[in-house]
């Protein structure tokens, strides 16, 4: 019985730290950087966690850092959220 109680509380803790809605990789093509602004336009599948369909669309950049990897015609997979309200890609690979 201790163990079932035992398996069950880690199971629930793990539920709540792990979210349903936790962003997943999606494909997409760059098509503008704008440095200056941090911001990226990415042509993209469905954003799942987002609940939006395929489109191109205008993100914040989340990292400086990320600049880098992201240039106009490459193909990326990346996750974007909602930060402090706007659309922004957190992760790029």
């Amino acid at each position: 019985m201790k163990t079932k109680l035992i398996t069950a509380a880690t199971l629930f803790a793990l539920t709540i730290t792990t979210p349903a809605w936790a962003a997943e990789m999606t494909a997409g093509m760059v098509k503008k950087v704008d440095e200056k602004l941090m911001k990226v336009t990415i042509k993209h599948e469905e954003l799942k966690n987002l609940e939006m369909p395929s489109m191109t669309m205008v993100f914040a950049i989340g990292d400086a850092a990320m600049l880098a990897k992201l240039k106009a015609g490459s193909k990326i997979k990346f996750t974007a959220d909602r930060v402090n309200g706007r659309l922004t890609v957190t992760e790029v690979q």
